[in-house]
């Protein structure tokens, strides 16, 4: 009995210590998920995506790191093995399977604001790091597209001077990007019912990624779109000049 018992005290030792040893690696930030338009189709780390395995795509860290993923709207968890590179999205972090994202609730949402502690670091691999790569200049190459940010970056500081537009240019003004195509025909349908027009999606050829825009509106009128979109509850969107 009394080796019973010890046998059962170390055991649930070793589980704390599992427990506590978590390494929180990033707070507060966005995941996303991808699903049936990726089933089936090769990861960046050679395996086949299957959305019902619990797996995710992040830009750097090493393929097989297994990574707690803890919505913070419910408490829910998830472990996941990075499998795949991405999201390709501004102000994303990670992007989930489906099976994942089901575990958190979070299919209605699309994106959840979530916890990641890493359970198991994954080898740093040639590949992994090759990869890591390549992601990191991409994600570089979109930000650099970037013209003018979400609101939070126009209102930063009380000193910065107001964006000049060219009277007869056209701006693309983007209200979401996602890997999902139901998640941005959700948010296509949203803004329609706002009562914006021109409302169209563009697909980044290499990754996949469905951005929502609203296409083509006059220099004149951006501000006052701008101005519509955060009255009706669209807080987070990104301007580009129209270069046709």
């Amino acid at each position: 009995m009394e080796i019973k018992k010890g046998l059962i005290l170390i055991f649930l030792i070793a589980l704390c210590s599992n427990v506590f040893a978590l390494s929180v690696y990033k707070q507060k930030v966005t995941a996303s998920y991808y699903a049936e338009q990726f089933h089936g189709k090769r990861t960046s780390n050679g395996e086949y995506f299957n959305m019902y395995s619990l797996t995710c795509a992040h830009k750097s860290l090493p393929f097989d790191t297994v990574i707690r993923v803890t919505n913070l709207s419910n408490g829910k968890q998830v472990d996941v093995r990075v499998n795949d590179r991405g999201p390709f999205v501004v102000g994303r972090e990670i992007d989930l399977s489906k099976a994942a994202a089901v575990k958190l609730d979070m299919i209605k949402s699309g994106t959840a604001k979530v916890r990641l502690e890493i359970v198991k670091m994954g080898p740093n691999t040639k590949l992994s790091v090759q990869t890591a790569a390549k992601a990191k200049l991409m994600m570089a190459k979109l930000e650099g597209n970037t013209s003018t940010t979400t609101n939070k970056t126009n209102t930063s500081s009380s000193t910065s001077k107001p964006v000049v537009r060219a009277a007869g240019t056209y701006w693309d003004i983007q209200v979401g990007a996602f890997s999902s195509k139901e998640n941005a025909n959700k948010r296509a349908q949203s803004l329609k019912k706002a009562g914006f027009k021109d409302v169209v999606f563009q697909t980044v050829k290499s990754t996949g990624v469905v951005r929502v825009v609203i296409k083509a509106v006059p220099a004149e009128k951006v501000a006052q779109t701008e101005k519509e979109l955060k009255n009706k509850g669209f807080y987070e969107y990104t301007i580009r000049q129209r270069k046709e």
